[in-house]
């Protein structure tokens, strides 16, 4: 790979970082909402769907973070 290509990689790699970051502060927001709530409510249905939203974040984080491990691996070769 040649230098110009190192170089987009290693851009689009600190973007993805950086959306990462704001997905994972979102993510966190929202932990910090359910664990507010009421028991009751953490129990029902609105519970429930948080809880939900938060998993799909935390899956789409790691998932992220994944892709920017695989392309600082490509970076390296």
């Amino acid at each position: 790979m040649n230098k110009q290509r190192r170089k987009q990689l290693r851009e689009i790699a600190d973007k993805l970082a950086d959306l990462n970051a704001d997905l994972e502060s979102l993510k966190d927001e929202e932990q910090e909402a359910y664990d507010n709530l009421p028991e009751s409510l953490q129990d029902g249905e609105r519970g429930q769907t948080m809880n939900e939203i938060i998993d799909t974040l935390d899956t789409a984080f790691y998932s992220l973070e994944e892709t920017i491990c695989s392309i600082t691996e490509a970076i390296e070769h």
